[in-house]
């Protein structure tokens, strides 16, 4: 459906119709207007006006067929037609059954019994090495080709892959022994009016669950009813998204008296209409259709598969996802496959090492050939092809073979070994075990530990990352008066600094040659910055009772407050005045607990009513539309009833830049008479910055009166876009932008969320390990640079450039001018920091401009990027991590730092206040950032420097033991011929070397933690890679070779005459008779003996007696 344009919806006849209608501020505070208002109230409970329960998005009535008409789907036969659209039958598994929805059965395990051999072998032959080792393994079955026997190489590539499959097999068994305990939980479920226990596997769609309290949810639900009033359960979503708090669902009035099985016989019949399966675990669009009324089905009606019905006996609802199609597994897929910059080295090194085996290979064959065609003449007896090209190229072969252990089959297993002997260090330090909530930090990968040793920028969030996440009520301005703390220092804030502080302002107002000098706030971190007690101010209550001409003003900032929020309470039993508060951020439940010390105190929710204790006195207001907080919104309305005078309030909140720019403007004519329409709107901007500039989080609180009709008006476009299936979320934002227009702003609060312990003291060791550290925060501009001062990442000594602008072209003109001004500097030499706001880095990161934001980003010390979305933390993060080629991690504790965590080399989750999902998206997970000082440091630059050194021995005495046998070839005419013997260089790797290296890479510290913990610049080099690179790599390549010159040619001049036996036979031939032979004449030189098999003397033999019998009776002889 088309919405209406906001000229339509105007709120009074006498109001032109381009300027929708608000009540001024008289209609608001004024004794004469609530007269008037609590009169027509009081006409429209006569019977003048619809009920609200009928129009109500969630109630089937008398007026709901005006919404069905309005909707955009209205019959059967359309929405059949409809292909992004599922259909379920209630309770008719037989019509469900042609729609081929899947089982309830869950399976997270890799491999089943059948798919084991071959799907494992695959996945570990998607690895290039073990192609290679396959390929010569195959050579090696190849008839006198093989100077090293048939089963050297396999021998040994099948321990390496017995080891990972046996790996894989024992992770795997733990998860179906998991999947089989979830697919055999029993539940009930509705059947014909009858009850039934059935395990979880045997869940169908379309069937009716029965949950019951502190039970898992089998599949995803649309809720029916509820043991609660009002039909509300109690969730929680921890297994979903990490979040511990409880949150409400609510049953749809017209199915809450489905309440027992035999009244579930009344949904024969009915379907519900729903979106497909998908990932979004707050979105959901649906309809239930029930005797031709169709009624809307939204997130709040939906229990999801892995929740926790919590607090309430028991729950009906109708299974509409099972098994992979639940929201929960819809969500269960794999991270980002992230390669560290070791192992991409390392891959070129193989091929570098791969192409030198083949040019070896080559310069063998060719010396094979040549020495066939000088020898072969008179050397009959070796029996060399007529051809002696064909024989060097099939000598090729041979050499490829022999010389394959230059690359190491064993290297891989080494480094999965020591890496998850890493991670278990990590899982295990006690230094950085959380015990306030016990919280060990956790490797959730082993792959990237010695990318921890490796990081040049850190992007981390601000809010529950650098801070607590734990919010204070510390001030706030209602009316245009502050209340709250005064700040004995406040005063000094503003007092110019001096000369040698410059603050270089580059908003839009300002020119490039202005420059003016902002005082930053001194330091303020942990429980020194402000009374720990909270809000204290009794000039608030004093002006709320004695009649302060802004006493309706405090009246109406404390009822947004107590109303405008979604928190839920729960009452003690065995105190009814002790209430603790559930919320789903903790802003909304430090505003919340502030209005109840300021006497406003919510009691009771439901799905119709908020009820709060005014002054003692219970006062229920009836909830008519809540509009939910979203990251596009940044703002949350309610609409009530106020019970007295009847009169429909919106009650919002939201950041600062999006409420102000729905205040009631004033009309022309109010313009010319120089009327006021806000008040305090100056007054309240004016203590924001102030509140910002001393890091305090702040919030504008507005409200607006509506007119009667109009709300009824807009209810149905509401309602016309609640009833949508496709595009039903962006539909009903923009219904909420009609009604949340021309507010009256009462006000803003300032939240006080105080930095973690440790955080200026990390951030300092970070700065000297040579990292850089760029905050990326929704937060307010100020709020951000004072959190920057108070954590040290900004100083008194550095040029803050701040650039806020308004389009692309003002942008980019800025960061060449502030280019030009600081060419040749950089951030070595240059004390600059950088801040920008979310609007002008959205032109920034353009294609023409991101660039020139790089180069000046680069030349700062520090970057501080205000109002950003998730989306634009990602851009920054993969702008540094692809054009800057650098080591990058990001930090962050919410679901809004999922993308930049994903986006870096590195992702590392605070297992904080607002739930795990950063944790459980990031690669580790700790729970203070102060413990990543010691991640990097400790446990980041040893991981580094044990992997660097493990892959490096590797290579080194495999190409010290090939070397060797490229030396034998001078020595034994370009045979081929091995120097060992075949099992020896089988074990070589997988026992005579492996646990060397392995104890190694486990064990081996240069420097004691205390001693990187003081000097953080040791950090500095394992950064740039001293230890892996191509002149590190190669030097111990070289060195190898060196050292294989040294032992083969002590071999050589040791034993060069050859060892006789005491019986005149020498070495090298399997039969006696055939040494013995050689032993008879002496003219036959003893290196050439093939000593590979028996076969080959016997043919020698029978072939000499064929031409020499002189010899077979010397022999004899």
């Amino acid at each position: 459906m088309e919405l209406l344009p906001v000229s339509k919806i105007d709120r009074s006849s006498h109001r032109s119709p381009h300027m929708p209608f608000i009540p001024s501020e008289r209609s608001i505070y004024s004794d004469e207007t609530r007269s008037d208002n609590a009169a027509s109230s009081s006409s429209a409970r006569a019977g003048h006006r619809p009920s609200i329960d009928i129009v109500t998005p969630f109630s089937a009535s008398a007026s709901f067929p005006q919404l069905v008409d309005a909707a955009p789907q209205q019959s059967t036969d359309a929405d059949d037609r409809d292909p992004d659209s599922r259909y379920i039958q209630i309770d008719d598994r037989q019509a469900n059954v042609v729609h081929r929805y899947p089982s309830n059965t869950v399976r997270t395990s890799k491999y089943t019994v059948i798919t084991f051999v071959p799907k494992n072998l695959f996945e570990q032959f998607m690895r290039i090495a073990n192609i290679y080792f396959l390929v010569i393994a195959g050579l090696q079955q190849i008839p006198n080709i093989s100077p090293t026997g048939q089963w050297t190489t396999l021998s040994t590539l099948v321990v390496v892959l017995l080891f990972t499959a046996l790996r894989e097999a024992y992770e795997d068994i733990q998860r179906h022994r998991q999947d089989n305990e979830v697919n055999n939980r029993e539940v009930t479920v509705i059947r014909n009016g009858r009850p039934e226990q059935i395990c979880w596997h045997s869940v169908r769609v379309g069937d009716i669950v029965k949950a019951e309290n502190r039970q898992y949810i089998a599949a995803d639900l649309v809720l029916l009813s509820t043991s609660e009033p009002q039909s509300i359960a109690y969730i929680e979503t921890a297994n979903l998204d990490g979040e511990t708090n409880l949150k409400i669902r609510r049953a749809l009035p017209e199915t809450t008296h489905y309440n027992s099985p035999e009244a579930m016989l009344g949904l024969s019949g009915g379907r519900v209409v729903c979106e497909k399966p998908n990932r979004n675990l707050y979105k959901f669009s649906g309809r239930l259709e029930l005797r031709s009324a169709l009624i809307p089905v939204a997130n709040d009606q939906v229990l999801l598969r892995g929740s926790m019905l919590r607090n309430t006996k028991w729950a009906y609802g109708i299974a509409i996802f099972t098994g992979h199609d639940t929201k929960v597994m819809q969500n269960a897929t794999k991270a980002p496959v992230k390669r560290t910059s070791i192992e991409k080295a390392a891959n070129v090194h193989i091929i570098a090492i791969f192409v030198l085996l083949l040019l070896m290979a080559v310069l063998c064959a060719v010396g094979n050939a040549i020495w066939q065609l000088q020898v072969g003449s008179y050397a009959w007896y070796l029996q060399f092809d007529a051809n002696a090209a064909a024989g060097g190229a099939l000598s090729f072969l041979t050499f490829v073979i022999l010389f394959n252990n230059l690359i190491p089959i064993s290297l891989y297993v080494s480094v999965e070994l020591v890496k998850l002997a890493q991670a278990y260090f990590i899982n295990n330090d006690v230094q950085m075990y959380h015990a306030e909530n016990d919280t060990p930090a956790l490797a959730r990968t082993s792959n990237l530990n010695e990318e921890l040793g490796q990081v040049q920028y850190i992007f981390s969030d601000k809010t529950g990352t650098l801070t607590r996440n734990k919010m204070e009520f510390r001030k706030c301005t209602i009316g245009g008066v502050q209340y709250g703390q005064r700040d004995s220092s406040a005063g000094s804030r503003q007092v110019r600094l001096e000369n040698d502080t410059k603050l270089v302002r580059a908003d839009s107002q300002d020119s490039e040659d202005e420059d003016s000098v902002e005082p930053p706030p001194p330091p303020r971190s942990g429980d020194d910055a402000h009374n720990p007690e909270g809000f204290n101010d009794p000039t608030l209550l004093r002006n709320l009772y004695d009649g302060h001409s802004t006493a309706e003003v405090i009246h109406q900032f404390l009822l947004v407050l107590s109303v405008c929020h979604t928190v839920i309470p729960e009452v003690s039993d065995n105190d009814p005045n002790r209430i603790t508060y559930e919320a789903s951020s903790p802003d909304e439940a430090a505003l919340v607990e502030a209005a109840r010390r300021l006497d406003y105190v919510f009691c009771k929710r439901d799905t119709r009513t908020v009820t709060v204790r005014i002054r003692g006195v219970e006062t229920r207001f009836e909830l008519l539309q809540t509009l939910h907080f979203t990251s596009n919104r940044k703002r949350m309305s309610v609409i009530v009833r106020e019970p007295n005078t009847g009169r429909i309030l919106l009650l919002a909140k939201g950041a600062d830049n999006v409420i102000l720019q729905r205040l009631l403007h004033p009309s022309l004519q109010q313009l010319n008479s120089g009327e006021k329409t806000q008040p305090y709107e100056e007054a309240t901007v004016h203590l924001l910055e102030q509140f910002a500039l001393e890091g305090l989080r702040t919030l504008c609180l507005a409200m607006a009166v509506l007119d009667e009709q109009q709300y009824l008006h807009w209810l149905k476009i509401y309602n016309a876009a609640a009833a949508r299936i496709a595009d039903r979320e962006e539909e009903l934002e923009k219904a909420a932008e009609l009604v949340e227009t021309d507010m009256m702003l009462l006000g803003a609060t300032a939240i006080e969320d105080k930095l973690q312990k440790g955080v200026p003291e990390t951030i300092a060791t970070l700065s000297k390990a040579g990292i850089k550290i760029w905050v990326l925060t929704g937060d307010k501009q100020e709020t951000a640079i004072n959190i920057g001062y108070s954590c040290r990442l900004l100083t008194h000594e550095m040029e803050l450039m701040k650039i806020n602008k308004h389009s692309a072209a003002d942008v980019s003109e800025k960061l060449k001018k502030l280019l030009e001004k600081h060419e040749g500097q950089d951030a070595n030499n240059a004390s600059l920091a950088l801040v920008i706001d979310g609007e002008t880095l959205g032109y920034a990161l353009d294609d023409t401009v991101k660039h020139d934001l790089l180069a000046l980003a680069t030349k700062c010390k520090s970057v501080i990027c205000c109002r950003v979305s998730p989306l634009q933390k990602a851009l920054v993060v993969s702008l540094v991590r692809d054009q800057l080629k650098v080591i990058s991690l990001a930090i962050g504790d919410g679901a809004n730092d999922v993308p930049m965590i994903q986006a870096a080399h590195v992702g590392v989750g605070i297992s904080g206040e607002e739930g795990l999902q950063a944790s459980r998206s990031a690669d580790y997970a700790i729970a203070q950032f102060r413990f990543l000082k010691r991640l990097l440091l400790v446990h980041g630059r040893l991981s580094y420097r044990r992997i660097a050194r493990v892959i490096s021995y590797c290579f080194y005495k495999n190409i010290l033991l090939q070397y060797t046998q490229f030396w034998f070839v001078f020595l034994n005419g370009w045979s081929g011929q091995s120097l060992y013997e075949r099992w020896t260089l089988s074990v070589y790797n997988v026992f005579f070397t492996f646990f060397a290296v392995l104890l190694y890479g486990i064990m081996d510290k240069d420097i004691e933690d205390a001693s990187i913990m003081k000097y953080p610049q040791l950090y500095r080099m394992s950064a740039s890679g001293y230890l892996f690179n191509g002149k590190v790599i190669w030097t111990w390549i070289l060195n190898a070779v060196f050292q294989s010159v040294v032992c083969f040619g002590a071999g050589i001049l040791t034993y060069g005459e050859g060892v006789l036996y005491s019986f005149g036979a020498c070495p090298g031939c399997s039969l006696l008779r055939c040494q013995r032979v050689w032993s008879v004449d002496s003219a036959l030189p003893t290196c050439l003996l093939p000593s590979s098999s028996s076969s080959s003397c016997t043919q020698l033999r029978q072939h000499m007696l064929g031409q020499t019998p002189n010899r077979e009776r010397a022999i004899q002889t």
